[in-house]
């Protein structure tokens, strides 16, 4: 029961968040947990670093990697939204909770002394944002990354949010129809750890 209840604040608080700053927020409600496990299960636990989680919101993909197994303390995360950062900070009080703008997040690592990067997870609504930003996040994501490591997104769309980049490959999951609405994830990897602009 408390955990429904969580869930409907949880939702209500997103949806607040999103009549807000649409741009912003991206989605109406938090990732569910089919969803949230499947973006959980393309973090490579055996690599070294911390797992980043860009635009985590209430933290439902958060759970879902503790649950999988990765230690609190090896979680870094990066949301926008004030109220968020404070519920993140309560329900995750071992992770690094940094409040600013996950599109920065080559500045936010060289903040925090630039610790090796295991997986990048994004929550963030890519398609919201111009080309050129969509890029610039995946070559810092792939600059702070070893060869192959993850940068793992979750989207609605039929296309890959992030194309243009020399050396970056992708693979695409199933879909999750029970999300709201359906969604699947994309896993991006770089073959050389730095992803350049095609010419």
């Amino acid at each position: 029961m408390r955990r429904v209840q969580s869930r409907v604040l949880d939702e209500a608080r997103f949806l607040r968040q999103w009549a807000e700053s649409p741009l912003k927020t991206g989605a109406v409600a938090p990732s569910g947990q089919e969803l949230s496990r499947l973006m959980a299960g393309y973090v490579e636990l055996d690599r070294p670093g911390v797992i980043v989680e860009l635009g985590p919101g209430t933290g439902a993909v958060t759970q879902a990697l503790v649950e999988r197994g990765v230690p609190q303390e090896r979680l870094l995360l990066i949301e926008y939204s004030s109220e968020f950062c404070t519920l993140l900070r309560e329900r995750f009080p071992q992770a690094t909770v940094v409040q600013g703008n996950a599109y920065a997040l080559g500045d936010v690592l060289d903040d925090l002394g630039n610790p090796p990067v295991a997986s990048v997870v994004s929550g963030l609504p890519l398609f919201t944002r111009p080309l050129p930003e969509r890029q610039a996040l995946m070559s810092a994501a792939m600059a702070a990354m070893s060869p192959g490591a993850p940068f793992i997104q979750f989207s609605y769309a039929l296309v890959p949010a992030v194309k243009g980049l020399v050396g970056i490959t992708w693979s695409t999951s199933r879909w999750v129809i029970a999300n709201l609405p359906p969604a699947r994830v994309w896993a991006y990897r770089s073959d050389e750890g730095v992803a350049a602009v095609a010419a």
